[in-house]
């Protein structure tokens, strides 16, 4: 105990030093102001690297080293959240990163197959204070011993899942089981599919994965960013520090609500309007709801021009229309082309009114002034008008809106009753596709933003022109009474021209990849990990795979617990539109989470609809039965239950219909009916689809009832100790005849 102490000391002064270097590095870096372009770019990635590494260094303050190899040559490694090395000539290593290879023998290793390994140490610390070892003897034939061994190799891993929930998800760096090791360290290509019920670990696998990609290609995830989806904001917030803890700082976490720059969804669907708009053909609907908004006139549109009044129809506008289409551009871009046919169309219109030849019928008008008579239709207000009518600007806001707001044109009048809503400026989560889509149909008409870019260059350039000017008339008053006007002494006019001194002023980008990636829809991630992936619409995967166009991802859920009505639910339907069968797959089957006495319930009321459906195998048992219990006072009960289960530490999860949520905080001391709920207070309460991916220490399952089986297996495999269920009706098969 006091050699690992006395390591820990030299480890963490280390560590200070390093963090004092590095502020110092990041302090004057920026302190740098007006330096040359290559050193503004230097610059850059240094206070880039530096402040990630900062970052890094304070998250894993405190839980830096957690493990020690021995192996039979004699060689010791420490074995920490991020790799550290001294400061001397060789950079010698003083911690190995848990990523690194040579840190594997730690997970894998067991005494029939040592891997070399002589002796494996797990540390347990308390801020930078050791406080326990656990050693496990991989060498029989090693007489060399501690105090400190653990019989079983198992006492770390059961301490972990029995500890008290905080309501924020901690990493299992220290135990990783062989088969999660496996999928993390999965080679770094195309999609990976992995699949595990509850409690199997497999959100935390995704996490530890994505730590374990940034660690193997460092500099191409962290150019391109690494996106993490999961299924909702509580969710994210649940899961938030894992990767910190990690030493990763960069990674972007979203919802599929949130990956449509400048929208957030607020706004809730119903099941049906979700499962309609979730659906794979709504990118027809939207592509035809596009077409519709290239109009023909109805019947003609006059345009008064120069005393004459020119006549727009129907086959007209259609031959701009069609080659305007031919050329295969989005909506918004192939505006101009449009404006550019429909301009030929109207020159040629006015040509023949004011250009024939009344004798012979031939053109009295040259090229000079066909292209006369353009310009000036082009500066008419009229023109400008019917364009505008005939094919106009559209945002993915306003074609979506304008969709679900009049939908009938497009959809089956079941479909169209379903989805159609007033105009709203508040969106839900299934619209974020829709928008995509949209944009994706539309694209940009950016001739303005162009201009406006132009036009602020040309100010910048004007602006830096006047200040070297300034400084060319100092420099004339600064020789007015000096004998020698050759002076070789030079000046800012001298050595920079006005464009380039604009250019050094303009404004630095210092955002993170995964900032930048958030603010563009267009961003092509490096890697993308998606949670609850069954859950996802088609609508979404479309949308996630314009994200990911190498197709590099990994997908982990559970089919049997898909409960969204929009959800695929099979991993084939997910993927044969976009990578074929060319995709990986793999099975978590050992639950750590829950313990055999509620899992057995949670099978039952699955396997009443599913006779051959198989759980994954839970690896303790606390002795502690799950209650069923009815009641005529439901409130009331809920409160005595809620006063029953609540640990002393940890966390108490009430999960319940959504409908039911303001009766029950009324009688909850401190609980509030939130739709984001605070999760690292003592009792929460939520419904099934907001406690997906999460875990309590103790859970009171409210009216099963009234949730799918899908719903009802999740409510139900939330708890790692204890399990109550309160109903006023019925109860679902399964749960019928427990005690």
């Amino acid at each position: 105990m006091r050699g690992e102490q006395e390591f820990i000391d030299r480890l963490y002064a280390r560590v200070d030093a390093l963090r004092g270097a590095t502020e110092t590095a990041v302090t004057d870096a920026l302190a740098q102001g007006g330096t040359p372009m290559q050193a503004r770019l230097e610059r850059d990635i240094l206070v880039a690297e530096r402040s990630s590494l900062l970052a890094a260094l304070d998250a894993v303050d405190g839980s830096l080293c957690f493990g020690r190899i021995d192996l039979s040559c004699g060689v010791t490694h420490h074995i920490g959240r991020i790799g550290l090395r001294t400061d001397d000539a060789e950079r010698t290593p003083v911690l190995v990163d848990w990523r690194a290879d040579v840190a594997r023998p730690f997970y894998l290793a067991t005494g029939h197959t040592p891997m070399g390994l002589r002796r494996r140490r797990h540390l347990s610390t308390a801020g930078r204070t050791v406080t326990a070892l656990h050693d496990e003897i991989l060498d029989l034939g090693d007489q060399e011993r501690t105090g400190h061994e653990d019989p079983s190799g198992d006492a770390v891993l059961l301490a972990a899942l029995n500890s008290a929930r905080t309501g924020r998800m901690n990493d299992i760096v220290r135990t990783i089981q062989a088969e999660q090791d496996e999928i993390i360290r999965a080679p770094h290509r195309g999609v990976l599919v992995v699949e595990g019920g509850p409690g199997t670990g497999k959100t935390a696998v995704a996490l530890h994965r994505a730590a374990y990609l940034l660690y193997e290609h460092r500099e191409l995830l962290a150019r391109r960013a690494v996106l993490i989806v999961g299924p909702n904001p509580a969710f994210l917030g649940y899961i938030g520090r894992v990767l910190p803890a990690l030493g990763e700082t960069g990674v972007l976490l979203s919802t599929v609500g949130e990956l449509f720059p400048g929208v957030r969804a607020t706004a809730d669907d119903t099941r049906e309007a979700a499962a309609v708009k979730g659906r794979a053909d709504m990118a027809d609907v939207l592509a035809e709801a596009v077409r519709a908004r290239q109009a023909l006139p109805d019947p003609v549109i006059a345009i008064a021009h120069d005393r004459e009044v020119l006549m727009l129809d129907d086959g007209l506008v259609r031959v701009a229309r069609e080659r305007t289409r031919a050329a295969g551009l989005p909506h918004n871009a192939a505006r101009e082309h449009f404006e550019g046919h429909l301009l030929n169309t109207l020159t040629e219109l006015y040509a023949e009114r004011v250009g024939t030849d009344p004798y012979d019928g031939g053109s009295l008008l040259d090229p000079a002034d066909i292209t006369q008579i353009r310009d000036e239709l082009a500066e008419n207000p009229e023109v400008w008008s019917a364009v505008e009518r005939l094919w106009p600007r559209l945002t993915p806001q306003r074609l979506v809106a304008d969709l679900l707001a009049d939908p009938g044109a497009h959809l089956s009048d079941e479909d169209a009753a379903a989805v159609r809503r007033p105009v709203t400026r508040r969106w839900t989560v299934a619209d974020v596709p829709l928008l995509d889509e949209a944009a994706e149909l539309l694209g940009e008409d950016d001739r303005l933003a162009r201009v406006r870019v132009e036009r602020e260059r040309e100010t910048q350039v004007a602006y830096a022109q006047g200040v070297l000017d300034v400084s060319y008339a100092s420099r004339t008053y600064e020789f007015d009474d000096r004998e020698d006007e050759d002076s070789e002494v030079l000046s800012a006019h001298d050595i920079i021209d006005a464009e380039r001194f604009a250019e050094r002023h303009e404004e630095d980008d210092h955002r993170s990849a995964a900032e930048r990636a958030a603010a563009d829809r267009t961003w092509a991630f490096g890697h993308i990990i998606v949670d609850e992936a069954q859950e996802l619409s088609p609508m979404a995967w479309r949308l996630l795979m314009r994200r990911s166009p190498t197709r590099s991802m990994t997908l982990v859920g559970d089919p049997a617990q898909t409960a969204e009505a929009a959800g695929v639910g099979s991993w084939a339907k997910i993927l044969e539109p976009y990578v074929e069968d060319r995709w990986e797959h793999t099975r978590l089957g050992v639950n750590y989470r829950t313990p055999a006495e509620i899992m057995d319930l949670a099978a039952a009321v699955v396997r009443a609809g599913d006779p051959d459906f198989e759980p994954p195998r839970s690896v303790r048992s606390t002795g502690v039965r799950p209650w069923v219990r009815a009641t005529d006072d439901l409130p009331g009960a809920v409160a005595k239950a809620v006063g029953e289960l609540a640990p002393a530490e940890g966390r108490l999860a009430v999960i319940a219909p959504r409908s039911l949520h303001r009766a029950l905080a009324a009688r909850l001391d401190g609980v509030t009916a939130d739709a984001e709920p605070d999760l690292t207070r003592s009792v929460v309460l939520l419904d099934p689809r907001r406690s997906k991916g999460l875990e309590f220490d103790s859970v009171l399952v409210v009216e099963p009832d009234r949730f799918g089986t899908s719903d009802l297996y999740v409510a139900l495999t939330r708890a790692t100790q204890r399990l109550g269920v309160l109903h006023t009706g019925r109860l679902p098969r399964g749960l019928t005849g427990t005690g």
